[in-house]
C-alpha cells in the first residue's frame, strides 16, 4: 500500500534534515572557502491582505438582475429509451425548444427565424449541411458513471450558437445548463465545459466555465475570465438578445463520443 501524504512527507522532512546536518558538519570541516552553502534568495515581497471597500455599504440580500445562475427543467416531449441519452434524439430535443419559444423562432421577424426554416434540413431527406443542430458529445459530466449530452445549435441569421448539457433524471430527460453567445470554441475539460468567445478588446477573448453542482443538480457557471489570445485582431462580440428561459431541449440524429 502507497504511503499516506502526511508520511511521505515526514519521511521527506527527516532526510533534508540529515542532510543539512551532514551538509553543515562538511562546511565546517571544508573552511570558509566552501562554495557549497545555502544562499538567499533576497528579500520576501510583504503579504498584503484584501483591503474592502466601503466597510459601512448595506450588503445586498438578492440579485438585482435574474441571470439564470441555475438550469434544471425536464424536457417534455423527448424520449430516452432505456435510460440512455444516447438514445436521446438530439434534432427532436432541438424542437421542443423550438416550439415552447415560438416568439425566438417563428414569423418573419423572430431573431432566430432561420434556425426554424432550417429545422427541416435536419431530416432523412434534407441536406445535411444546412441543418443547425450540431453533433452531440457524450461524457460523464455529473459523477454518476453515466454520460451527459452537450448539444449545440446554430441561432440563425444571428451568428451565435446554443450550447446545451442534458442529463436523465427518472428516465426523463432534463436540462442542467444553457447559453448562447458568439462562440469561438467549446470544450470539455474533465467534468467542466468551456465556453470560448470573441471580445470587443482586441487580443482578448471570454472564457466561461460551467461545473457540476450536486446540491443544484445543475451545471453553475464557476468562472468567468478574459484572457489574452494568441493573436491580436480585434474581433466582434454581438450582444445577445435577453436568452430564451431555459425549456425543452434539442436533440440530433447524429450522435458522438465526447472525446
Amino acid at each position: 500500500m502507497l504511503p499516506s501524504r502526511r508520511g511521505r512527507a515526514a519521511r521527506v522532512t527527516a532526510a533534508l534534515a540529515v542532510f543539512l546536518v551532514t551538509a553543515t558538519a562538511g562546511a565546517a570541516v571544508a573552511g570558509c572557502g566552501d562554495t557549497g552553502g545555502l544562499r538567499s534568495a533576497g528579500a520576501t515581497p510583504t503579504a498584503v491582505s484584501p483591503a474592502r471597500l466601503w466597510p459601512d455599504l448595506t450588503p445586498a440580500s438578492s440579485p438585482a438582475y435574474d441571470i439564470g445562475e441555475v438550469d434544471h427543467e425536464v424536457v417534455e416531449g423527448v424520449a430516452v429509451p432505456g435510460g440512455d441519452i444516447r438514445r436521446a434524439d438530439a434534432v427532436a430535443t432541438v424542437r421542443a425548444e423550438i416550439a415552447e419559444h415560438p416568439d425566438d423562432y417563428a414569423g418573419a421577424k423572430a431573431p432566430y427565424r432561420e434556425t426554424a426554416r432550417r429545422m427541416a434540413d435536419c431530416g432523412p431527406d434534407g441536406q445535411r449541411g444546412r441543418c443547425p443542430v450540431l453533433t452531440p458529445y457524450f461524457r460523464d459530466l455529473t459523477g454518476d458513471g453515466h454520460p451527459e449530452m452537450t448539444l449545440g445549435f446554430r441561432l440563425l441569421p444571428e451568428n451565435m450558437t446554443a450550447v446545451r448539457v442534458y442529463t436523465v433524471e427518472r428516465g426523463r430527460l432534463v436540462r442542467v445548463m444553457s447559453y448562447e453567445d458568439a462562440v469561438s470554441a467549446v470544450e470539455l475539460a474533465g467534468r467542466s465545459l468551456i465556453v470560448r468567445s470573441p471580445s470587443e478588446v482586441a487580443g482578448y477573448e471570454y472564457r466561461l466555465q460551467w461545473t457540476w453542482d450536486p446540491d443544484q443538480r445543475a451545471m453553475l457557471l464557476t468562472h468567468d475570465e478574459m484572457l489574452r489570445t494568441a493573436g491580436g485582431k480585434r474581433s466582434k462580440r454581438p450582444s445577445a438578445p435577453p436568452p430564451p428561459s431555459p425549456s425543452a431541449a434539442p436533440s440530433a440524429s447524429a450522435s458522438a463520443s465526447g472525446p
